[in-house]
């Protein structure tokens, strides 16, 4: 019997009832069964003693100072692990400040349940006006990959074995699990309790590809005179790192790794076509899709981007209908990432031939030459700083520690990082993702820290930053080893905008001169302001060593932001002078 119904009933000599479990103590064993460890949210009615039941019973609890925040942590800790990451919170507002992680999670499939307690259905059905009545499985729905409510005690073991399996079957993602509170307090005879849990067997089945599918790939590549491999960061969840390496060295093929793809293959490899992707892109005849999208981050898979060179797609997804979504797919290989990219292999035999000297070479000359183009842009020490001189400093830092988990968000410092800072080990990138949604930041920090042990850099952008800036709260109080620059412009791609009608701000600038160092130091964390690529150098390199809860203030030109970064074609101009 476990520990945690003990502590329900424990039966004496003078009391001969049978010892009673509740739904407090079920939720707990039935995660505890499957493995999951640590707990993210925020603590309130009716969740709290969830709360404290699960740390007194070992597991961690990671209590966050806003629901969303915990969601994101929860959400990457499932892209880091294969396990659904788990986000509690309360009921109503708390509910829908972790939707938005939920949302987030599903979008960019990652394993993540959100559980949350609610009202009694009794009274929410006839909308009574309950202590923060709302229909939040009706609202869940939409938003994520499947929800659940359990309203039993007897319930409760496959309600979260449910909640499991959907999140990480199939293409993962998010899953919302609604508790009322209710269903705390009911009990049931700890011996029957504990019979109803489950341990999900297999929850993520290997789905094995068509062996047609294989060939029809293998030919498709075959007849390539330009191939490029392209890496999504569902290849990175995926954990297949060592046959991944294998297909691109064994092919010879030029790949092009997505943001949180990058270190799959350190970027420094000889057939990294990072610093060529405008050429692999136009160029390329043949293009393996693997674990990647042809959505808006690719261009759709058609315009300028991709040229007028005729183009065949190889794609590589365990969810069928994203074939055909913007381009035909000419041979779509569908199963998961490890079993397709072990059955190519298998498939090239050991006397594969590799693309044409000329492509290969073209790329290369491309690469060395952008990169012998920028590098003095990223040695450069000016004051104010600009955005290559400070990532030049940070693109040094991780080369020489290449453990450390670089977080990343912003507009300019997003765009910027993305390109210039190396990664040389997989699932060390962590950012924005599908929909470039600011505010994951601290959570996606605080998670990668818990989850790996490893120390972690999250460089953010002014205003990203300030979606979560509370939760460096949590990060010296958890007291991890989390460096944070902020790279201070003093606004929204600028801070340079002015309002030709009034007295007040722009909407794009902030208080000018912000220390947001200061803020760490209120909580007991290291704060430095930085002025030069060589104080940046010096405190980063200093956090990193400490593992201290650090907020380095970098003071970057406010003049040195491009407007939305690199996607200002997506902001609308108007034409209407007035």
């Amino acid at each position: 019997m476990s520990a945690s119904v003990q502590s329900v009933a424990q039966p004496t000599e003078e009391d001969t009832s049978p010892a009673l479990t509740d739904g407090f103590h079920l939720v707990i064993d039935a995660l505890k069964l499957n493995d999951i460890k640590t707990i993210y949210g925020v603590p309130g009615i009716p969740i709290t003693d969830l709360g404290r039941m699960a740390q007194a019973e070992g597991m961690r609890v990671i209590s966050f100072r806003h629901e969303q925040h915990a969601g994101n942590a929860a959400a990457i800790a499932g892209f880091l692990t294969k396990k659904p990451g788990v986000c509690l919170t309360v009921s109503a507002p708390g509910f829908l400040n972790g939707l938005t992680a939920l949302a987030n999670a599903t979008t960019n499939c990652f394993p993540m349940i959100l559980i949350s307690g609610s009202s009694e259905r009794e009274i929410v059905d006839l909308q009574q006006g309950d202590y923060e009545e709302m229909d939040q499985l009706a609202i869940a729905k939409p938003l994520c990959k499947a929800a659940y409510r359990i309203l039993h005690a007897e319930d409760i073991g496959i309600g979260v074995a449910r909640a499991i399996r959907a999140a990480c079957s199939g293409r993962p993602g998010g899953v919302y699990l609604d508790l009322p509170a209710k269903l705390f307090s009911q009990t049931m005879d700890a011996v029957a309790g504990e019979a109803s849990l489950h341990k999900v067997i297999d929850p993520a089945p290997a789905q094995l590809p068509a062996p047609a599918s294989i060939d029809r790939a293998l030919e498709v590549l075959k007849g390539a005179e330009r191939p490029l491999i392209i890496f999504g960061k569902g290849a990175a969840y995926a954990q297949a790192d060592e046959d991944i390496r294998a297909l691109v060295e064994k092919s010879g093929i030029p790949y092009l790794p997505m943001s949180m793809a990058k270190g799959l293959l350190p970027d420094t490899h000889p057939q990294s076509a990072g610093a060529a992707r405008s050429l692999a892109l136009k160029e390329s005849d043949v293009v393996v899709m693997i674990g990647a999208r042809l959505n808006w981050l690719l261009s759709h898979g058609k315009g300028k981007t991709w040229g007028t060179a005729p183009k065949k797609f190889i794609q590589i997804d365990i969810e069928p209908t994203e074939m055909d979504s913007n381009v035909e797919i000419a041979a779509p290989v569908v199963g998961d990432i490890g079993s397709c990219v072990a059955a190519l292999l298998e498939g090239m035999g050991d006397n594969w031939a590799k693309p044409p000297s000329d492509w290969t070479n073209a790329i290369r000359t491309k690469v060395e030459t952008n990169v012998a183009r920028m590098a003095p842009k990223l040695q450069n020490n000016n004051v104010p700083m600009d955005y290559h001189g400070a990532l030049g400093v940070l693109k040094t830092i991780m080369a020489e520690k290449t453990d450390t988990i670089l977080v990343n968000e912003g507009a300019n410092t997003l765009d910027f990082a993305r390109s210039i800072i190396d990664i040389h080990k997989p699932r060390k990138r962590l950012d924005v993702g599908t929909w470039g949604v600011m505010g994951i930041g601290m959570g996606f920090a605080v998670a990668a820290a818990i989850e790996t042990g490893c120390p972690v850099l999250a460089v953010e952008g002014d205003s990203a930053f300030g979606f979560s800036g509370m939760e460096i709260e949590t990060i010296c109080r958890y007291n991890l080893p989390v460096c944070v620059v902020v790279f201070n412009n003093n606004g929204i791609y600028r801070g340079t905008d002015t309002n030709p009608a009034g007295d007040d701000v722009a909407p794009t600038v902030f208080v000018k001169d912000s220390r947001y160092d200061m803020m760490m130091q209120a909580f007991g964390g290291v704060g430095v302001n930085a002025t030069s690529p060589d104080e940046l150098r010096r405190a980063v390199t200093e956090a990193l060593a400490s593992g201290k809860p650090t907020l380095v203030n970098a003071v970057i030109d406010p003049q040195a932001g491009t407007e939305s970064g690199r996607i200002g074609n997506l902001n609308p101009q108007s034409v209407v002078k007035k």
